[in-house]
């Protein structure tokens, strides 16, 4: 994979792009460090700025508010995910294996790319199973929408459900069943965790195989394909 890689988000998600600089690449590389310490609510950009060893003004100038930085990281995860479903879909025409190698991507995508050294894909998927829910469920959530903020989401989405309409043309829900294999992977990752009286899955370390075994069930047996 091509060292380099710029994932391309909404220019509304940060008052300047931190993957121009040096600075806004540490920015991003200390925050997710740091949520995944502390946790979104202990979070603060007087905090983060101690860490970096800069000040809490230079984050501002990147960042409107802590908001904003924790919708722009769970954006870039999605956009990682949709980036990787396309390197990995490519050249793939029968819509049952896109499918497959989607809900594979959905788990394997949170293994670290050195390929992108300012952000640590494992930590950030943590966050976005643990926080990221906190970037839509918001009393603001339609003004944000409507400004496009979630258009990596809502793009991610489009494409696992036109993928969906392929293999089953006649499934009246293609949209639901692909934001439900979203929410669905990373709840269920997170039951395991912390509430596993509330799954049926098991995490072994960094093996997720049940609960892409899981979404593969799920996924194919109400599409009447398995």
């Amino acid at each position: 994979m091509a060292i380099g890689i710029k994932i391309s988000l909404h220019e509304g998600l940060y008052l300047r792009d931190p993957q121009e600089t040096s600075l806004g690449k540490n920015i991003i590389k200390h925050s997710i460090i740091l949520i995944d310490e502390v946790g979104l609510e202990a979070f603060n950009f007087k905090k983060l700025a101690k860490q970096m060893g800069s000040t809490e003004a230079s984050v501002y100038r990147y960042f409107e508010n802590k908001h904003m930085l924790l919708l722009y990281l769970v954006s870039w995860y999605w956009e990682w995910v949709s980036f990787m479903i396309d390197m990995n879909t490519m050249n793939i025409n029968d819509p049952r294996q896109k499918l497959h190698i989607i809900i594979d991507t959905l788990v394997s995508a949170s293994r670290e790319n050195p390929a992108i050294d300012y952000v640590n894909e494992s930590i950030l998927h943590r966050i976005v199973i643990a926080e990221g829910t906190k970037a839509y469920h918001i009393k603001e959530v339609d003004k944000e929408n409507s400004e496009g903020f979630f258009l990596n989401y809502n793009n991610l989405s489009e494409k696992v459900a036109n993928v969906i309409s392929e293999l089953n043309p006649n499934f009246p829900y293609p949209h639901a069943l692909a934001s439900n294999l979203f929410e669905m992977a990373n709840n269920h990752i997170y039951f395991a965790l912390h509430l596993p009286e509330l799954t049926d899955v098991k995490i072994k370390g960094d093996n997720y195989k049940e609960v892409q075994e899981m979404l593969e069930y799920f996924a194919f047996k109400i599409l009447g394909c398995k």
